[in-house]
């Protein structure tokens, strides 16, 4: 589920966390699996490794408010499914973010 500022919920050991893409989240990501590399992160996410996602969703919980430590994340009742699928909604808050414009100059 959506909420405001692009949150996204996802239930991790039964607990509710939020998911959001803030800079220093998107940062994170890119320097992590991307070496400072937008380009090179676009390439790498066509085909995500388990510990690409997990990285995502760790910087995307931290970026929610509540940081996870990684080991905690990976030893985790997940459903790699629903993780996915609120990786993407994070992610597709950057399209709906308010004052975008769709038009070009």
């Amino acid at each position: 589920m959506t909420h405001p500022r692009g949150d996204v919920r996802l239930q991790i050991n039964g607990e509710e966390r939020v998911l959001r893409l803030t800079l220093g989240a998107l940062a994170d990501i890119e320097d992590k699996l991307g070496g400072g590399d937008l380009a090179a992160l676009q390439e790498r996410l066509k085909n995500p490794r388990i510990s690409d996602i997990l990285l995502i969703l760790h910087a995307l919980i931290a970026g929610g408010g509540t940081p996870l430590a990684m080991e905690a994340l990976k030893a985790s009742d997940l459903d790699l499914s629903e993780a996915s699928k609120a990786i993407a909604k994070a992610f597709s808050a950057l399209e709906a973010a308010p004052g975008k414009s769709q038009a070009g100059p």
